[in-house]
């Protein structure tokens, strides 16, 4: 989910992007995460986020909590380089 968030974000922001259009890109992007991711991951888009709930629920929550942390640092990491390889420039 990140990395489809950053590749929107990177291509929304970019050269060549039409100028007004990029905040209802991303935030339209944003709103199908949470509207799909839901069900899923209970829509942690943010590690930040995924710290506090983990630290009061304990025990499961804790152990599964790094993955909460690494998938999105990779996601972004994986749309950076993708951008910068240029396979998602108009």
């Amino acid at each position: 989910m990140t990395f489809i968030f950053v590749t929107v974000i990177l291509g929304a922001t970019g050269t060549g992007s039409t100028a007004g259009f990029a905040g209802l890109a991303i935030g339209l992007t944003l709103a199908g995460i949470h509207l799909v991711g839901i069900n899923v991951t209970g829509v942690s888009v943010n590690p930040a986020r995924s710290i506090g709930p983990a630290l009061f629920a304990g025990g499961a929550a804790l152990s599964q909590l790094w993955l909460f942390i690494v998938a999105p640092l990779a996601g972004g990491a994986a749309a950076g380089l993708v951008h910068k390889a240029g396979f998602t420039r108009a």
